[in-house]
């Protein structure tokens, strides 16, 4: 006869097992080596040590556009690293920035995250390289993804909802969702907003197991969502519930912002920033 304690811990290994395998960024890969040289890592002082807590993208020689979610009350200490694929191995192509300043978008809502986005100026330019250069994002007028259309993402976050955060850059394809569903009462209701896309994908087999979803996660967020190789988006809480059907991850639409930027760069739009 198979006793109480037997059937809970039964019961907990089958959670584990379930969680582990459709939670969190699962069939993502990790990215060649430097494969995506505008990626960021923003890193908070742990003891003598630094360690990632949120991502970025180089958007000019001295700005990373990120979330403003990931710095709510300022830069505190943290620094943001460039031209790394491994957070703990030594690179060559590795630097490593102070925090200038931060502007956090006036809007930015703490309660559902509506106009997540945020830049920050480096303490001094970067060095140009093949392991660090900056993106294009999409500006105003641009066309953004339509629902089904495949995206791309990457980031040094969560691969699980446990927690277990990878130590080279992991990316992932997913697909963008319909807004009339992530606007559903059983998915974000009304905390999405015409400033959001919904993003996450679900692949019958050959994945390994009957369902399996790919999506950011806690850590990714700040990070890019790209089209046709150009920023669309940036993670802003697709980390909540990572992996979940009814919580795909949200990313911030960066054409809503094209003033905001250009006036808080006070720069004039250069290649790096200007849509072809």
């Amino acid at each position: 006869m198979v006793s109480g304690k037997e059937v809970l811990v039964a019961a907990a290994v089958f959670v584990v097992a379930l969680i582990s395998q459709t939670e969190g960024i699962i069939g993502g890969r990790e990215a060649a080596p430097h494969s995506r040289p505008y990626m960021a890592s923003i890193q908070v002082p742990e003891g003598d040590n630094l360690k990632h807590e949120c991502g970025g993208f180089v958007i000019a020689d001295q700005w990373v556009m990120t979330a403003a979610h990931c710095l709510p009350t300022g830069p505190n200490g943290r620094k943001v690293v460039l031209g790394v694929h491994s957070l703990s191995e030594p690179e060559e192509t590795k630097q490593t920035f102070d925090i200038l300043e931060l502007y956090n978008h006036p809007q930015f809502s703490t309660t559902n995250y509506d106009n997540d986005i945020a830049l920050i100026k480096l303490d001094r330019p970067f060095n140009a390289s093949e392991a660090v250069r900056a993106v294009e994002f999409l500006r105003t007028g641009g066309t953004n993804p339509d629902t089904g259309a495949e995206v791309e993402t990457a980031g040094w976050g969560s691969t699980d909802n446990l927690g277990s955060r990878p130590d080279k850059l992991k990316e992932v394809v997913v697909e963008v969702m319909s807004s009339a569903r992530c606007k559903r009462s059983d998915y974000f209701g009304r905390k999405f907003t015409s400033n959001m896309i919904c993003a996450h994908k679900v692949c019958p087999d050959p994945c390994n197991q009957p369902v399996k979803k790919e999506d950011s996660c806690d850590g990714d967020s700040g990070g890019p969502l790209l089209f046709n190789n150009v920023v669309v988006g940036i993670t802003s809480n697709g980390g909540m519930k990572c992996g979940l059907i009814k919580k795909p991850g949200i990313y911030t639409i960066i054409s809503h912002y094209t003033e905001w930027v250009d006036n808080t760069m006070v720069l004039q739009p250069t290649p790096a920033l200007t849509e072809e």
